[in-house]
């Protein structure tokens, strides 16, 4: 089963060991007088399109050079001893910051079930172990099952009888923790695939869930993504060549002796695919896809071999999903229409039986810039709509089918029932959702102060349940199910399209709110073009208006992703001593529209750190954060807008933290030794066009650090297994030691992370607590 949702098994027991274990391969001898390491400098030049510079570090990235990676790990121990030194002083209050924060983390030992069909899905963890173990029960044996708290209630103490089923136990797996998982439609076989670090891919293997045992086929490597045909007798998955493509689909046919079928090889190099079935599980797409095309193909699930139809193509790159529902297919896209470019999704419809030309399609809504469709979920009788209107999002059903004859409609004028959501919600995100032929759909409704639920709706009545929710204020996770579910319903009189889009009070106290405490407030703030940049703020309503409040402004930007502004348990010690936490949308992000995104991407990269830049002085221009008081957050592609905006005006920031940052845009782009895929180089731009070229050069971080200039104070986190390497830190660290004024109140330190710390909440909240340290620190001195 795809997206049941990730979990890292936590327990006390477990976490006291985790820490000792943590903290003795951290531990060192008493640190020497807090200087920064310099490491080796071997200068190299480089030269493209007539522009020659100089790499005084480029040697760190040379991994076939043994002597260089010596040195390489010199150096990252004089890092890791320097940054123990300059954090010493602040052990106690890692300490007081790492009990907050683990003591609100959710050390639940389910996730909640999932009903699909008679059974209920979940995954739980065991006493010790690290990883969880995928099970399943009948629903009729125990509707009202509370997973979270009573894993023993897996045995029927009134039959005798164990009524819960281990389908995979990732502790005995050889290798690490799975990334796809898909039970048959049929309920009798369990697809998963299972990430090899010896040959860094995922291998597939299927098992029988009757006997437990695994099917002797298909096990292939290098496999990307699955789908079941033949209701659950066959099953497809497609493979990647050595570049991680995704280029090869192949049928097995479970039980059969007979080598899998290879039903498609795409040989462009320049082309992905993907495939997925519907939710019907009576087809299975392809989706084929360039830079500068995109096709989607069909595939008759209960005859696969029966060839691929063309259903849809165009000739750009497009998102695009395929539903099937009762004879007609519904494309949800965002797709040029007429050769022009649009900015949102759209749905489109045709009957299944039509052989007429692949790009003609049928609109089924109207263009309501005013009332947009952000995305869509079918089941048997019913769509869910995810909307935005305005700045607000919405969750809303119509009922199927939809009438053909009066062709495309608006959404308002459809007979749409609008459910309930609390205040400040930024994010709806659908759940998994297998079972078609439900009435009941879930979701995750995110806001800043608003520990994520996880929603049934019931788009029959209205109701909803909160199946799985934080509750900050008693220290619990509550995770419910059947009739013991916290439940309202939605009134008929407000089921229309005129409904109010939040809950009332007595909604806000079962969704757990914050608001109460902590402040959420939306500004938009002139870009530097005059553009209008969303921001939001959060903090407690307890600070005095007279305190001098620091501040972190948080900031992405990239591939069209949505800025994470969900409530984070570890910034509430933070806000609790009076810190404001900002979140600046900045162009290139998403959330606002494919323009929103080609907006800060590319030649226009600049438009998304001059938002930032932009955000970061009305903060401290309106007195929401002090001056000399504002940190920048920024994570992956966010590192470097952060670092960006900071070689800009280093003087708006105080302190900064980048979280395994891409921050050598010039070399990684032009050598990359980690392997690039096309949508990157649309994100950052061609060095091989001279545009692109000059444009990346202009913006990134480590060839733009300003000399003679005093930078702010910076923690940069990185990680040997990390997309853009651990070298692209170590080296932006030295420059800017090279290069700045050196100021020990404002240090530039780099902290490496381990593979135990990514795979464990309990020790990402120690490296949690050392960040929050790092800024409070910094503020202070």
């Amino acid at each position: 089963m795809r997206h049941l949702f990730r979990f890292s098994a936590a327990n006390t027991r477990r976490n006291h060991l985790l820490l000792r274990y943590y903290k003795a391969a951290k531990a060192a001898p008493t640190p020497s007088p807090a200087t920064p390491p310099k490491p080796p400098k071997k200068p190299q030049k480089f030269s493209f399109h007539g522009v020659t510079w100089e790499d005084q570090y480029s040697w760190m990235s040379n991994l076939s050079d043994k002597v260089a990676m010596r040195h390489m790990d010199v150096y990252m121990e004089q890092e890791e001893k320097y940054t123990e030194a300059v954090m010493l002083d602040t052990e106690r209050l890692q300490d007081k910051l790492h009990s907050e924060m683990a003591s609100r983390m959710a050390f639940d030992l389910s996730t909640p079930p999932i009903r699909w069909g008679p059974w209920l899905y979940y995954r739980r963890a065991e006493e010790g172990k690290q990883y969880p173990v995928l099970c399943r029960r009948l629903a009729s044996l125990n509707d009202e099952f509370i997973s979270h708290k009573h894993p023993s209630a897996g045995f029927d103490f009134t039959t005798g009888k164990r009524i819960e089923q281990k389908l995979v136990d990732y502790n005995q797996e050889a290798e690490r923790f799975g990334e796809l998982s898909e039970v048959s439609p049929n309920h009798l076989f369990l697809a998963y695939t299972m990430y090899d670090k010896d040959t860094d891919y995922f291998k597939l293997s299927v098992r029988n869930l009757n006997s437990g045992s695994l099917c002797s086929k298909p096990q292939a490597d290098r496999v990307s993504n699955l789908a079941w045909a033949k209701d659950g007798q066959a099953l497809l998955y497609v493979v990647t060549d050595q570049k991680k493509r995704p280029y090869r689909i192949y049928y097995s046919l479970i039980g059969s002796t007979d080598e899998d079928v290879l039903l498609l090889e795409e040989s462009d190099e320049n082309v992905y695919i993907n495939i997925r079935h519907t939710k019907d599980f009576r087809f299975v797409t392809v989706n084929s896809f360039s830079t500068t095309s995109s096709k989607v193909f069909l595939i008759n699930a209960a005859d696969p071999l029966s060839g691929l139809k063309l259903v849809w193509e165009c000739d750009a790159q497009a998102h695009c999903i395929i539903e099937h529902h009762h004879g007609y297919l519904y494309l949800f896209t965002d797709a040029p229409k007429g050769g022009q470019s649009v900015d949102y999704h759209y749905l489109l419809c045709r009957r299944v039986d039509n052989p007429s030309n692949p790009r003609k399609w049928e609109e089924v809504f109207v263009d309501d810039q005013d009332f947009i469709v952000q995305d869509v979920d079918f089941s048997d009788k019913y769509l869910a709509l995810i909307v935005r209107e305005g700045q607000n999002l919405r969750l809303c059903s119509v009922g199927l089918p939809l009438s053909s004859a009066k062709g495309a409609v608006k959404v308002r004028n459809l007979d749409t029932q609008f459910l309930s959501l609390p205040k400040h919600v930024c994010q709806i995100s659908p759940g998994p959702n297998y079972d078609f032929y439900s009435s009941v759909m879930r979701f995750i409704i995110s806001s800043p102060v608003m520990p994520d639920a996880v929603v049934d709706y019931d788009l029959a009545t209205g109701r909803w349940n909160i199946i799985q929710q934080q509750n900050l204020l008693l220290e619990r996770t509550r995770v419910l199910y059947g009739t013991n579910s916290a439940s309202n319903s939605m009134d008929s009189s407000n089921s229309k399209c005129s409904s109010p889009v939040n809950a009332n009070l007595e909604d806000e106290q079962l969704w757990n709110d914050l608001s109460e405490f902590y402040a959420c407030e939306q500004y938009d703030v002139p870009s530097s073009d005059g553009v209008l940049i969303p921001l939001t703020i959060v903090f407690s309503r307890y600070n005095k208006p007279e305190d001098k409040k620091p501040g972190i402004l948080h900031g992405h930007g990239a591939y069209g992703e949505l800025l994470d502004k969900r409530w984070r348990s570890e910034l509430k010690s933070l806000l609790d001593r009076g810190w404001v936490v900002a979140y600046a949308d900045v162009r290139g992000g998403g959330g606002h529209g494919k323009k929103w995104h080609h907006d800060g991407r590319g030649t226009k990269k600049h438009n998304s750190i001059n938002d930032y830049i932009s955000c970061a002085k009305f903060l401290i221009e309106r007195g929401i954060v002090n001056e000399d008081k504002l940190a920048g957050w920024g994570y992956s592609a966010g590192g470097l807008l952060v670092a960006s905006a900071i070689n800009r005006c280093p003087d708006l920031f105080r302190a900064a933290v980048l979280k395994v940052p891409f921050l050598d845009a010039t070399n990684t782009l032009l050598h990359p030794i980690l392997p690039l895929q096309a949508v990157d180089y649309e994100e950052f731009g061609y060095p091989g066009d001279l545009d692109d070229f000059l444009a990346i050069r202009e913006y990134s971080p480590y060839d733009n650090i300003q000399k003679d200039v005093l930078y702010p104070a910076v923690l940069v986190t990185s990680s040997f297994t990390t997309r853009f390497g651990v070298w692209e830190a170590a080296k932006w660290v030295a420059r800017v030691r090279d290069l700045s004024i050196y100021d020990p109140t404002r240090p530039t330190l780099l902290n490496l992370i381990t593979d135990i710390v990514e795979e464990n909440l309990y020790l990402q909240s120690m490296e949690s607590a050392l960040e929050a340290a790092f800024l409070i620190k910094m503020m202070k001195s």
